[in-house]
């Protein structure tokens, strides 16, 4: 059985171990170039969005509401990240 302190510890983990992906391309390969900012930024947005669905999780009961709650979350994070990489949107601080 997964205790509550193992699963927060899993959902803080997650970010960490989505970085180093990108980590792993900066070292070896010349396509991937991020900057020290953009692993802030990235981290940030992890980061918020783990606290985000820790906190749904401790504060909301209802499976039901937790799921939609999550799937909004999510989707959030998706339209943020693409914004930031492509600019969809074409906002000011867009990547293209």
């Amino acid at each position: 059985m997964i205790t509550k302190k193992q699963k927060t510890l899993a959902i803080y983990a997650l970010p960490l171990a989505v970085l180093t992906i990108p980590l792993m391309g900066n070292l070896f390969s010349k396509e991937v170039n991020w900057s020290v900012s953009d692993f802030l930024i990235a981290g940030t947005l992890l980061f918020t969005i783990a606290f985000m669905i820790n906190l749904v999780r401790s504060k909301i009961k209802k499976q039901s509401h937790r799921i939609l709650i999550y799937i909004f979350i999510l989707l959030t994070l998706a339209l943020i990240w693409i914004e930031l990489a492509v600019g969809i949107f074409g906002s000011p601080f867009a990547g293209s």
